[in-house]
């Protein structure tokens, strides 16, 4: 900028970042916040609102008596390959290579919609990668994160992600002395976000500390010092809906909710070590199985205004849906050349014909001991690569595979072969680009 004869002069240089500014702030005028909440390690039956004898969350039922609630999400059976399967919109059969490790030539919805005007935030634990900029890299403005670059226990072997914790604040890392709760930083962490960035539409990703094992009391405990991994469960997953609840509210006190999506999910099947009553009958967790102990979980959607109201939805939603679904709720294209197979599920979410509704959810999975699974389902049946069907609806625990066949099952067979013939040779396919 410059002034001659009493007028200022802008140069072109400034003059053309003005106007790049404009345009970005155009396109971003009326794009909704969008909220992703993951739990970790909390299957479906953790809900009261769906069917839930042990478990309390009032916050999470409202969210579901005003919004959408899905009874067919699948996830993976564990943690990497879920946070791999959801940020990416592509199953793990063509992009997962380790656990704890996020490729990075993989591009996700955060980078869409950072490289489309939104402020993004991430918070909570990562586990996809040890590089310094990792987060960065993969399309977040601001985070703090627990196990980044920082291991899961100290030099006395603590975990550090509850209290005390031990995080990394937009890469730095910060201890905590004064009994602060990892999972209380994080919250404050995104309510102080979305506080600074209200004025620009923004996507938080608040993949969930809680309710992971070691199950500890939290600051709302009765018992502070209790050893019972049942009864710290059960206050672990309140705490979960108490911080839901935090979040929410900073968005009421914001005037924000008409225009933002929230969404709530979990990682996988609650743990192995936690039992409950589900539905009047007794439900024990299976974090790292296939069967629907490991793979069902929660999904809540709520945005007042725009969504349908009080709705249970039976439509399938596989954890490779949530990157065409953010996109297409904040008007983003998905470039073609990342070939996803996720499918948006935001036409349901409006009470929409969706002709793109899938009919069948996939899942590759690789364990940590190097063993392979696969299934294709659809809400009653499931297939295995193995040729093993079975009807979930009377064997949830998949003891028994079929061997009469109604025309039902036969149909559905057919549906699920073709689906995996889809995958037969995916895996070598990608894998040198990886």
């Amino acid at each position: 900028m410059f002034i001659k004869n009493g007028v200022v002069k802008l140069s072109a240089v400034l003059v053309s970042a003005l106007m790049a500014l404009s345009a970005v702030q155009a396109e971003t005028v009326g794009k909704p916040n969008i909220i992703l909440i993951m739990a970790d390690d909390m299957g479906y039956e953790c809900v009261s609102a769906h069917g839930s004898a042990t478990f309390q969350t009032p916050v999470l039922d409202k969210l579901a008596e005003a919004g959408v609630r899905f009874e067919h999400c699948y996830s993976q059976p564990l943690c990497t390959p879920s946070r791999v399967k959801i940020m990416t919109g592509i199953n793990n059969v063509r992009n997962y290579v380790q656990f704890g490790t996020l490729p990075r030539t993989q591009t996700t919805f955060a980078n869409l919609l950072q490289n489309n005007g939104y402020a993004t935030c991430i918070a909570g634990k990562w586990q996809l990668g040890r590089q310094a900029d990792a987060p960065q890299h993969f399309g977040f403005d601001e985070s703090c994160l627990w196990q980044h670059t920082r291991k899961a226990r100290d030099a006395h072997k603590r975990d550090t992600r509850y209290s005390n914790p031990q995080l990394e604040i937009n890469g730095q890392p910060v201890d905590y002395s004064t009994a602060e709760f990892g999972p209380a930083v994080a919250t404050e962490f995104i309510c102080d976000f979305i506080e600074r960035h209200q004025d620009q539409p923004f996507l938080v990703y608040y993949p969930m500390i809680l309710p992971h094992s070691p199950f500890v009391p939290t600051p709302d405990s009765r018992d502070p010092n209790s050893t019972n991994n049942q009864t710290n469960f059960q206050d672990m997953v309140a705490y979960i809906d108490q911080m839901v609840g935090r979040i929410t509210a900073k968005l009421d006190a914001l005037g924000m909710r008409e225009e933002t999506l929230v969404l709530f999910t979990g990682d996988n099947g609650t743990s192995g070590a936690i039992k409950s009553v589900f539905n009047g009958r007794p439900f024990q967790g299976g974090k790292s199985q296939m069967t629907d102990a490991g793979t069902h979980v929660p999904l809540i959607a709520s945005w007042p205004g725009t969504i349908a109201e009080g709705k249970v939805l039976d439509h399938l939603v596989d954890f490779s849906d949530f990157l065409p679904t953010l996109c297409e709720a904040a008007g983003v294209t998905v470039p073609a050349d990342l070939q996803i197979d996720g499918r948006s599920f935001l036409p349901q979410l409006k009470g929409e014909l969706n002709e793109d509704a899938r009919d069948w959810a996939y899942c590759w999975y690789l364990s940590k001991q190097g063993v392979v699974q696969e299934w294709a389902r659809t809400q009653r049946y499931k297939l295995y690569r193995t040729g093993s069907m079975y009807d979930i609806s009377h064997d949830p625990l998949e003891k028994q595979p079929l061997r009469t066949m109604t025309p039902e099952a036969t149909a559905a067979q057919a549906l699920l072969q073709q689906a995996l013939d889809q995958y037969t040779d995916a895996r070598s396919a990608e894998e040198g680009g990886l």
